[in-house]
């Protein structure tokens, strides 16, 4: 499907208004990972924490989750650039009379697999902490 060209004054309303609501659902998701992963880094230090109080040692590798939360933070903020930049040119292309309806990447899918793959290094690292103990 080949980008279409409207006149920039029978542009749809409403064009913009989704556009509006996709970055603010993108913003949403970002702070949800932001907010996530700064508990996945602090509960390391929780941790650390409660073992000092405890006096018993501390288990190996509770540093591991301030890398998986750090991870998690950079992609709440990659999130956001990237949806901010996508909007803005989409709002430019609007002000043009260029509708495109298929975008030619998706963020979605980018975080999606940047997702999984933490999901699966935090996998591997508790099966890891699992069989040394």
């Amino acid at each position: 499907m080949a980008s279409q060209e409207v006149p920039p004054s029978k542009v749809d309303p409403q064009l913009s208004m989704a556009a509006e609501r996709t970055l603010l659902s993108w913003i949403r998701t970002g702070l949800a990972m932001m907010g996530f992963g700064f508990v996945v880094a602090r509960f390391g230090l929780f941790l650390r924490e409660m073992s000092l109080e405890q006096n018993t040692p501390m288990k190996p590798g509770t540093h591991m989750s301030v890398f998986m939360g750090t991870a998690l933070v950079l992609i709440g903020i990659v999130a956001f650039l990237v949806s901010a930049r996508d909007h803005a040119r989409y709002l430019h292309r609007l002000s043009h009379g260029i509708i495109e309806p298929v975008p030619k990447r998706s963020l979605g899918i980018l975080v999606s697999v940047a997702l999984a793959a933490i999901g699966a290094a935090m996998v591997a690292y508790l099966i890891v902490l699992a069989v040394t103990e």
